[in-house]
């Protein structure tokens, strides 16, 4: 790599950290708002708040740097034609094919960024996240565990706790499930424990009595009783409360879903074809960094100098990126209902360097002179 390689490359990563950083940041903290209300709202702590917002953090920057790769080279392209810098290194010779060298590398250096996290860090992180939300599942009940007054976890059901003993019993409780306009339940009960399953909360109920109102059309009510020593109850469902919560393909490695095993195809509940369309949709992802990062260099090496600037070729610039994007989401969705499609999830980087060549092509055709006309001054 030659010393004007070097010195453009520099330019296009010391403009693609700003560019990362403040993509990043707005992208983050509008995700990690929304995040912040729905756990404020269900109890949970700063902590588990600032643990989820850093587990979503790296699915965003992975979609972030392609476009952080884009503007930076943008910017840095527009920046050395304002210089009149790419002036003088078109003459000295450099042709727009030897000039996109640095853009090329650059855009390969933010690919391994993104491969790195699309393989490695957003699985894991993925995979946390979905353990760390299955336990906050299952304690959502303790938020209700208050003694002394009436609560309403859901709707149609109201909960009562006389008090609760050092140990952890649930004394004098009355429990209601009025969703039903038909049928009403209600529980009550000396003592009750709440236990943890691996199929989701369970209320043990002792010495008490459950009774059901019954509504039928065109009859008088029937309210029925029946007294019990011990009642199992699952109050998980009655709290909407996730029990067994299934896993996504996004939370298990490429090399898995690429050789997808009975354990993840049972616990996902997909099929290998639509495991595998997940696993070539991340081997896609890195390649839309060099593809913009290019495109972005050979779309504003288009038409020749103006001291307007280069704003037409930014536009167009844009307008190509958002070609790629929207092919790219058409393509995800294409293979998501039907995974043997998954070639075209590889057909907007076809696409983006499809037309970074033609860019490129234009920008180096020579313009031809015109002989003088004839009788004119030599």
């Amino acid at each position: 790599m030659t010393r004007i390689d070097r010195y453009m490359l520099l330019q296009f990563l010391t403009q693609f950290g700003f560019f990362a950083l403040v993509l990043v940041s707005v992208y983050w903290i509008n995700r990690a708002v929304r995040l912040f209300e729905q756990l404020i709202q269900d109890g949970q702590t700063a902590l588990v708040v600032l643990e989820f917002t850093a587990l979503t953090l790296p699915l965003v920057i992975s979609l972030v740097l392609p476009v952080a790769a884009f503007a930076a080279t943008v910017y840095g392209t527009n920046r050395f034609a304002s210089e009149s810098e790419l002036t003088v290194m078109k003459a000295v010779g450099l042709s727009p094919w030897r000039l996109a060298r640095a853009p090329l590398a650059f855009g390969l250096i933010v690919a391994l960024m993104v491969a790195a996290l699309a393989h490695g860090l957003v699985p894991a992180a993925r995979a946390r996240l979905a353990d760390r939300q299955a336990d906050i599942a299952e304690n959502v009940t303790a938020s209700f565990l208050r003694a002394g007054s009436f609560q309403y976890p859901g709707d149609g059901v109201t909960l009562f706790i006389g008090s609760i003993a050092p140990d952890g019993r649930l004394l004098d409780l009355f429990l209601e499930d009025a969703r039903s306009p038909l049928r009403q339940i209600a529980y009550t009960a000396e003592e009750a424990m709440m236990l943890r399953t691996d199929s989701g909360p369970r209320l043990v109920m002792l010495r008490g009595m459950v009774q059901t109102l019954e509504t039928v059309a065109g009859e008088l009510p029937r309210l029925s009783t029946t007294r019990f020593s011990d009642l199992t109850y699952d109050i998980g469902s009655m709290l909407s409360v996730r029990s067994k919560p299934g896993r996504d393909l996004r939370d298990y490695s490429t090399w898995r879903l690429m050789n997808p095993d009975p354990a993840l195809l049972e616990a996902t509940g997909a099929t290998p074809a639509r495991a595998r369309a997940e696993g070539h949709e991340r081997l896609a992802q890195p390649l839309l960094a060099p593809v913009g990062a290019l495109l972005g260099f050979a779309m504003l090496l288009l038409g020749g100098y103006s001291r307007f600037g280069v704003w037409r070729q930014v536009i167009w610039a844009i307008v190509a990126l958002l070609v790629v994007h929207m092919l790219s989401t058409t393509a995800a969705s294409q293979a998501a209902k039907a995974p043997e499609r998954w070639p075209l999830l590889y057909l907007p980087a076809v696409v983006g360097a499809a037309m970074t060549l033609a860019a490129l092509w234009l920008a180096a055709r020579t313009r031809r002179i015109r002989p003088p006309a004839r009788g004119a001054a030599p």
